[in-house]
């Protein structure tokens, strides 16, 4: 999903539901001087990265932000920062602080049925204030009202693409 969002040296990316942080160990890999803000509900999730065995070459930067006291890292190669919220209270935050502002979005919420919440056209309207004109917002979900709800709030819809199962995935073009 990452090297689908055109990352340059740079960006602003906004990681909703961080997770053990894998997607932004990846995008470490493909730019300099990144700002990325990790949106996640559960800090122990964060925490368990520490005892991850990884090939990923940045996953280091994972284990020292979850290591860190108040989940936020700087190097000269990126500044990451979590908050741990309810991303659908963060994103209205960030809307105020962070408008037109980032370059991605990366979306991996549990999927629509179990997390109906964090895909709904109110969510995705907040996503899409916060996003540069032209930015790119990545999901696993092809589901059909996570399409329509993506278009609902602006966005340029389209497939992304196939991992590890039949259906593509989704980008939408802010």
């Amino acid at each position: 999903f990452v090297r689908h969002c055109n990352l340059k040296d740079g960006a602003k990316i906004l990681d909703v539901c961080f997770g053990l942080g894998y997607k932004t160990a990846v995008a470490l890999e493909f730019a300099k001087n990144i700002e990325i803000i990790g949106l996640e509900i559960d800090p122990n999730i964060i925490k368990k990265s520490i005892e991850i065995e990884s090939d990923l070459p940045q996953y280091s930067v994972i284990k020292k932000l979850a290591a860190s006291e108040n989940f936020a890292y700087h190097d000269e190669k990126c500044s990451i920062q979590l908050v741990i919220d309810d991303a659908r209270i963060s994103i209205k935050k960030l809307c105020k602080t962070h408008s037109s502002y980032f370059n991605a979005v990366f979306l991996d919420p549990f999927s629509p049925k179990a997390c109906p919440e964090l895909w709904t056209e109110e969510f995705f309207s907040d996503v899409y204030k916060c996003m540069k004109s032209g930015g790119i917002l990545t999901t696993y979900s092809c589901a059909r009202v996570v399409r329509d709800n993506l278009k609902k709030a602006g966005f340029t819809v389209k497939d992304g693409p196939c991992i590890g199962r039949r259906a593509p995935s989704t980008i939408a073009i802010a």
